[in-house]
C-alpha cells in the first residue's frame, strides 16, 4: 500500500558543496542538547584527508502538496528534520530524488526523498546507490509502518518489505538485496473497518504531529549515533527504550 508525499524545499538553507566539512548545526527545533554534544565534539577539523563513501538516508513518501503531512509521508518528514537540524539544503536533483550533500561531524552523508511516487522508490534509490557506489550496510531507508503504534521507532540491519510497496520497489532494484538498514515509524493501525489505503494518505491531527516532532528529535538523535559511533549503538538507542515502552502500554 504506497501512494504518494510532498517536500518543502523553501525551508532549507542554501545549497551545501558536495560534501562540504561543516559542524553540525544544533538550532533547530530538532537538535537535542546529548546529541549535539556529540556530533561536535567529533566534528573533524577541515583539510583532515581520508575519502570516505557516503551515508546515504533515504526518505519515503509522495511528491505534491496534496501528500504533505499525511501518514504515508512520515519518511520525507523524517529526512526535513535531518536537514534542517544538520544545515543540508535539499535543493539538488539526481536520479528522481530531491538530494542533500552535507556532512555531521567529519561523515560525509546524502540525503534522498524519491520523486518517483511511493511505488516506485526503488527506481531512484538504485540508480543512487550504483552511482554512487553507497555500500548496502550504509544505505537507511525512513517510511511509515502501520505494524507499529503511533510515534514509535524500530531500527533493524535488515529485512523483507513487510507488504510495503515502497520497500518491495527498493529490494526489486538492488536485485532482492534485503541487507540494508531500515528505519520504521509508527502510523499505527487504522480505525474500526478504514482500508489502510485511505488511512495512510489521512493529514495528522496537531497533537499528533507533535507527537511526532518529539518522535523526529529521537530519529534524528540516532542518525547522528550511527554515523559517529556505529549502527549497533544506534539500534541500541532506538529499540530498547521503546521496546519496554511497548510492553508497558
Amino acid at each position: 500500500m504506497q501512494l504518494l508525499s510532498g517536500a518543502s524545499a523553501s525551508r532549507f538553507p542554501s545549497p551545501l558543496p558536495l560534501f562540504a566539512r561543516v559542524r553540525p548545526r544544533c538550532v533547530s527545533r530538532y537538535s537535542s542538547a546529548s546529541a549535539c554534544r556529540a556530533a561536535s565534539s567529533s566534528a573533524a577539523p577541515v583539510g583532515d584527508g581520508g575519502a570516505r563513501k557516503p551515508w546515504l538516508f533515504v526518505g519515503l513518501g509522495n511528491p505534491g502538496k496534496m501528500y504533505q503531512r499525511t501518514r504515508h509521508n512520515v519518511g520525507f518528514e523524517m529526512i526535513d528534520a535531518i536537514a534542517e537540524a544538520e544545515g543540508v539544503s535539499l535543493s539538488g536533483m539526481q536520479f528522481k530524488a530531491m538530494v542533500g550533500k552535507g556532512r555531521i561531524g567529519d561523515v560525509p552523508i546524502m540525503l534522498a526523498k524519491p520523486q518517483t511516487f511511493m511505488n516506485a522508490s526503488g527506481e531512484s534509490v538504485g540508480q543512487l546507490v550504483s552511482y554512487f557506489k553507497i555500500p548496502l550496510n550504509q544505505v537507511v531507508v525512513m517510511y511509515d509502518d502501520l505494524d507499529l503504534p503511533f510515534a514509535k521507532l524500530r531500527l533493524l540491519p535488515k529485512g523483507g518489505h513487510g507488504g510495503h510497496n515502497g520497500m518491495r520497489s527498493i529490494i526489486n532494484h538492488l536485485k532482492q538485496n534485503r541487507d540494508f538498514p531500515r528505519l520504521r515509524i509508527g502510523i499505527g493501525r487504522p480505525p474500526g473497518k478504514m482500508d489502510p489505503a485511505n488511512f495512510v494518505l489521512r493529514p495528522f491531527t496537531k497533537k499528533e504531529q507533535e507527537e511526532l516532532d518529539f518522535t523526529f528529535h529521537r530519529g534524528l538523535d540516532a542518525i547522528r549515533i550511527m554515523t559517529l559511533e556505529g549502527f549497533n549503538k544506534s539500534a541500541t538507542f532506538v529499540n530498547t527504550a521503546q521496546s519496554s515502552e511497548m510492553l508497558n502500554r
